[in-house]
Parts: structure tokens; sequence; C-alpha cells
């Protein structure tokens, strides 16, 4: 089923084969915390090519590899290798694909997973491409909801921020819709999801600024950066900054079995006052990013 297989988009993923990654995500939890050894990925090399600054992604799947008695090569610099000297991405494929069995890349434009995958002959994980697809993080997320609530089928799900340029939303929309959430979008009007987007979910969505008015009726709130470096006009993201922040006196008004989720970094949309309320998961949602990154490791190579 997984062999081999590029993990590009989560639209490529059947729910069957959502079901098997968290099956085996499960699995993973006592090696991904240390409780249990794990040598499956012995002799395997990731190779991690990171245009793009990251933190949790790649840490986590370096992690995740190491975890599983796997060897890990890569960069987070391309100004020091020879893309530096005009070598395309394509021949940067190539080559990385000859040193290794499996590729995690994040770069800034969008299709450049897809055409990594093209290139490669060794799978190929989409850690991010632009404002595109970040499906790893689409299946962390879901795993964290499905392990608080069960199952995703009529929840109220609340994706909070920058809905136009956030890659994590833009994945995640589409397959809750595809699991029968009920989809809230909550944005200023210069961050609404796009149109494109919306029209691929399976059930309409409700658009509004408003986040107080529906507090009491969300199981998740999904909050999400604004995020700077995407914006082509400075002026247009100071416009928009801090519109929407998560405090302790808000969350008193919503439900008390709701959560808290978000894909990180923060800058000051969720007051380090949640940090300690039971509402609070972005935590572990990070590193639940290690079992899933551990179970498309070990899926995509083959070993279980």
């Amino acid at each position: 089923m997984f062999k081999g297989k590029d993990i590009v988009s989560i639209k490529e993923l059947s729910k069957e084969e959502i079901n098997r990654i968290f099956e085996v995500a499960e699995e993973m939890i006592p090696i991904a915390k240390g409780e249990k050894k794990s040598n499956i990925l012995q002799g395997y090399v990731l190779a991690t090519l990171f245009f793009e600054p990251s933190t949790r992604t790649r840490l986590s799947f370096e992690t995740a590899m190491q975890r599983l008695g796997g060897s890990v090569i890569g960069f987070t610099n391309p100004k020091a290798t020879s893309i530096s000297k005009g070598e395309t991405l394509a021949d940067t494929i190539s080559i990385v694909d000859l040193y290794s069995d499996v590729i995690v890349i994040r770069h800034p434009f969008e299709g450049s997973a897809r055409l990594a995958a093209e290139f490669a002959e060794h799978p190929v994980i989409n850690a991010g491409d632009g404002a595109g697809q970040h499906p790893t993080q689409t299946l962390l997320d879901l795993f964290t909801v499905v392990r608080e609530f069960g199952e995703i089928k009529g929840l109220n799900v609340a994706l909070i921020g920058d809905l136009k340029y956030g890659r994590t939303v833009h994945s995640l929309a589409y397959i809750l819709s595809c699991l029968d959430a009920n989809l809230y979008l909550v944005s200023p009007s210069l961050l609404r999801m796009p149109k494109h987007i919306i029209r691929e979910l399976k059930n309409k969505p409700v658009e509004t600024d408003n986040l107080e008015e529906i507090l009491d009726e969300i199981d998740v709130f999904y909050v999400t950066r604004i995020q700077k470096e995407r914006f082509p006009d400075p002026t247009e993201y100071r416009k928009v900054a801090g519109t929407y922040r998560i405090t302790r006196k808000l969350l008193s008004k919503a439900k008390k079995n709701s959560i808290v989720m978000h894909p990180l970094p923060r800058v000051d949309e969720i007051s380090p006052e949640v940090d300690h309320l039971p509402n609070a998961r972005y935590f572990q949602q990070a590193f639940n990013g290690v079992p899933i990154r551990m179970a498309l490791l070990a899926l995509v190579l083959g070993v279980i």
C-alpha cells in the first residue's frame, strides 16, 4: 500500500491509508517517548532538504528516523550548497536521491515537492511548499483530534487567523470536510480562505470575522499565526497583525471540553496563560509529529 509512495498532498491519501498511518503511529508512541527501542530503519538514510526555516518539522523527522535506528543527512541553509552556484532543484534532487532512501523537502515555492517526486526514484515527503500543502502537519493535526475525541464526524472546528497564506489550514480544511466535521472559518477579510479551497469542501463552512459569537459552539480551536513572511506588502500585514488572541478569559466562555491547537510557532495569538489550562493541546500536537512521521517513514520504506 505504501512502499515507495510519495507523500505530496493529503488529497492523495484515502481514508483507509490515513487510518493505517494512525494505527502505526499509535504503536510508535512508546518508541517516540524513548520508552522502547527499535532499529527497524537501521541501514536506511533520510535526506532532509530544508530551503525554508523549520524547527518542529525538521527536528521531528530527524528524531523519528533516529528513534527507529536510521541515519540523517541534509541541510537547513541552501546558501551553503551548490544551489548558491546555480544548481537547479531537479539536479539537487537527482544527486541527493543517490545518497538516500527517502527525501523530505520544504521549499518556498508551490509545486516544488511534486517536482522533487518526479526526479527522485525514492519516496519524497512534502514538508511544506510555499502556501501550498503540508500533508504531514495535517496528519498529526488529525491524529491529535482523533486521540482526543475518538472521531472527526460532527465536530465543530474553528480555523482561526491566516486562512489565506496558511498552508496548514488549506490541507486541514479539505480533509476535515471529507471526514464530515463542521467548519468555521474565522479571519479578517484580508485573510479569508481562498475561494478555490472552499469550492473543494464537502460541506459549506461558516465564514466570520467574529470569534466571540461562535465561542460556545466550538470543539476545536485551531489557531494560526499571521505569517508576516508571506505578505508581499508589510503595510497589509500591519493591518491584521494581532487580530485574534486566545486568552483564559476567552476560553472561560467556551465549551469545557474544547481544545486549543496551533501548528506553531506562535507569536502573540495564544496567551502563555493558556499553556496550563486543560484546553491546551498544541505542545502535545507538536509531539505527535514524531510518531506520525515515524509511521510514515516506516511505511514508505516498506519495513512494516
